[in-house]
């Protein structure tokens, strides 16, 4: 029998999407907006002005108990203790070799309560990963709330300004990577979080999951957006915003087979955390025989051409040595960029390399990343 394809899961705003004849694609088993009015034009939009992303796909999962902060320390890379009540961290869940299973934030909703958002494509493999490895500890409850909530995110430099005519909750005081809860749109207790996937300043709002709720706060914001030119955006533009931004993206920079120590995170892995974590042990001897043998750098294109995912990277003698993670046009600062993993050596040298793009071997240089980083206010 011939197999049935199994329907995409949609977003509390999926027929809103479909009214802004937004372009659909099929997201990690999710029915998305790639784009609304175009990827530039969105893209420009959130480092300008503002921009609003439906990003109701990813998962939630929350810890609950007195052991919570032990189950979160065993499974994560970084460290859970020094965070604050109302404070965020990036962080990973790493397998026993030190790779990833998927990056995530972790934010302390209390001392025995903490919410870890993770990806959408990696959401199921995530819970069940962590009910394998902590399910079984005393004192914790773990519970996958990611149906319960949607997630709206307002990013560019008039976000505050947007949100703030919303809530009577003063944003300016809530600093970067920290969270509060309050009122917005009328909604009660809505968590209000200063964090963000563009390299622009930013808030996430995690509302309630009905179609009513999720339709009014969006059109909500839409419409306190409108003086500054707020644009609705889709995953295009907050792909090319976080390349940008030089931000990681599961499947490409980030995998089962790449670890933190090749893909720069090292500021994220806390190797000397009190506690011990998943991967510690592989990492802490990787660093200790001299680190790995690829790193990732990131790649201006010199000449002519786009270097797209996939593409294979080549050394002078025209030998390939790496392969572009991900690669696209660079809207905001008109230019090419790409990142890829090369041997740890030519990384060190800053020699140029050449990416293949199709039948041209195409030049392109090492520069420092992030490629972008917005301006200190």
């Amino acid at each position: 029998m011939p197999e049935v394809a199994t329907p995409l899961k949609q977003t509390a705003l999926n027929a809103t999407h479909r009214a802004l004849k937004a372009k659909m694609v099929d997201f990690g088993g999710w029915d998305m907006p790639v784009e609304y009015s175009g990827l530039i034009a969105e893209h420009l939009a959130v480092r300008t002005g503002v921009g609003l992303f439906d990003v109701s796909h990813m998962g939630e999962i929350q810890f609950r108990g007195p052991n919570s902060l032990d189950a979160v320390q065993r499974i994560t890379m970084n460290d859970a203790s020094r965070l604050e009540i109302g404070q965020a961290h990036y962080s990973a869940l790493l397998t026993p070799e030190g790779t990833f299973v998927d990056d995530i934030l972790v934010h302390k909703l209390g001392d025995n309560d903490y919410l870890l958002v993770v990806n959408a494509g990696t959401k199921d493999k995530d819970y069940a990963w962590i009910r394998s490895q902590v399910g079984a500890m005393h004192g914790i409850h773990i519970s996958d709330y990611s149906n319960y909530y949607s997630q709206l995110a307002i990013q560019g430099p008039r976000a505050l300004d947007t949100l703030q005519k919303l809530t009577r909750t003063d944003l300016a005081a809530i600093r970067n990577y920290r969270f509060t809860h309050g009122q917005v749109a009328g909604v009660y207790n809505t968590l209000i979080a200063r964090t963000g996937y563009s390299g622009e300043d930013g808030f996430e709002v995690y509302i309630p999951s009905d179609v009513a709720t999720t339709e009014k706060v969006w059109s909500a914001l839409l419409e306190a957006g409108a003086e500054f030119g707020i644009l609705p955006c889709g995953l295009g533009a907050r792909n090319t915003l976080r390349l940008e931004a030089g931000m990681p993206l599961y499947g490409h920079e980030i995998s089962d087979a790449t670890t933190p120590l090749e893909a720069g995170l090292e500021r994220w892995l806390k190797l000397d955390k009190p506690s011990d974590f998943i991967g510690r042990a592989a990492l802490q001897a990787l660093k200790d025989a001299g680190g790995p043998a690829n790193k990732l750098v990131g790649l201006e294109m010199v000449e002519r051409g786009i270097a797209r995912d996939g593409y294979p990277v080549l050394n002078q003698a025209g030998d390939q040595i790496g392969t572009v993670t991900s690669g696209s046009p660079a809207p905001f600062l008109k230019t090419n960029i790409a990142y890829a993993y090369v041997p740890k050596a030519l990384a060190e040298s800053r020699e140029d390399v050449f990416v293949q793009v199709r039948a041209n071997r195409v030049r392109a240089r090492q520069v420092p990343t992030p490629f972008y980083k917005r301006a200190k206010k």
